[in-house]
């Protein structure tokens, strides 16, 4: 059975068409395995608009691959691009964290190691069946023999259900320095529901606290911020249609950045591949 997500509760009213109703945008096997909306994450501010994707891992397999500048040339055994040939199953990509040297934390992929896996760094961590988990290094999660990924940065903004305090707290030199010092700037992140979907959210005119917001408004226990500011701000969904292998991609916002086609290049920042499985 399909894991579907509740209809979210508009926080700007009125609210608009299709607000927080969840439509299907991926299928495996004909089960709907992501779904996506829109939501404005203020009343005040009601010109932006947030996206959000719940994604279905009992349906999905997840990659982490390298940026070819951060973390740079490596034995990762992993492209920075998703090179034609590579593209059959691919359903979604998004953006990684901060540059390794702000994140706080390391990257760790295939055996090979970028920084330093930090002790009680918020950490995305992608195992060899495909699936993945969000939690505190070396307290929720920790290395094994089936990790063969992991993502660090900072800490996390949801800790089984509460928003840490340090959330509202020092947001610039916290949670990431952004253009101009603005406090709402273009944030990305990434969450763990209790019934196991992953959910990503971004959107413009976000503050760590509005970001984490969003993400416990989907039903996150389990929350961590990754990349900030609109340049690195991505996700895509990719329409098979008549070209299997080679699907179309298209931007889940249609304000955002970065083209479509962002990952079919070489990308200098490392990313997230959506496959299913």
């Amino acid at each position: 059975a399909p894991l579907v997500p509740h209809r979210l509760v508009a926080i700007a009213r009125p609210a608009l068409k299709g607000e927080g109703v969840w439509r299907v945008v991926a299928t495996v096997h004909g089960v709907p395995a992501m779904y996506a909306t829109d939501l404005r994450p203020s009343r005040v501010y009601t010109s932006y608009v947030a996206g959000l994707v719940s994604m279905d891992p009992r349906l999905l397999r997840f990659e982490l691959r390298p940026g070819s500048e951060d973390p740079g040339p490596g034995h990762w055994h992993a492209r920075p691009v998703i090179a034609p040939g590579t593209r059959k199953g691919l359903l979604a990509t998004f953006n990684g964290g901060f540059k390794i040297a702000s994140a706080a934390g390391g990257f760790y992929l295939n055996g090979a190691t970028a920084g330093t896996l930090q002790r009680g760094a918020a950490s995305l961590v992608y195992y060899r069946s495909g699936r993945v988990a969000i939690g505190v290094w070396d307290r929720t999660v920790r290395m094994t023999p089936q990790v063969v990924g992991v993502r660090q940065n900072l800490r996390l903004i949801l800790d089984h259900g509460v928003m840490p305090k340090s959330v509202n707290q020092d947001v610039e030199s916290s949670w990431g320095a952004t253009l101009g010092g603005s406090y709402y700037v273009w944030r990305s992140g990434i969450g763990v529901t209790a019934d196991g979907r992953l959910v990503y959210a971004y959107g413009p005119a976000l503050t760590a606290q509005s970001l984490a917001g969003l993400l416990k408004r989907a039903g996150c226990i389990d929350a961590m911020q990754l990349d900030i500011n609109p340049d690195w701000m991505s996700f895509m969904y990719y329409l098979p249609k008549h070209h299997p292998a080679n699907p179309t991609p298209v931007n889940l916002l249609p304000d955002q950045l970065q083209p479509a086609d962002r990952y079919y290049a070489i990308s200098s920042r490392d990313f997230t591949a959506v496959y299913a499985k």
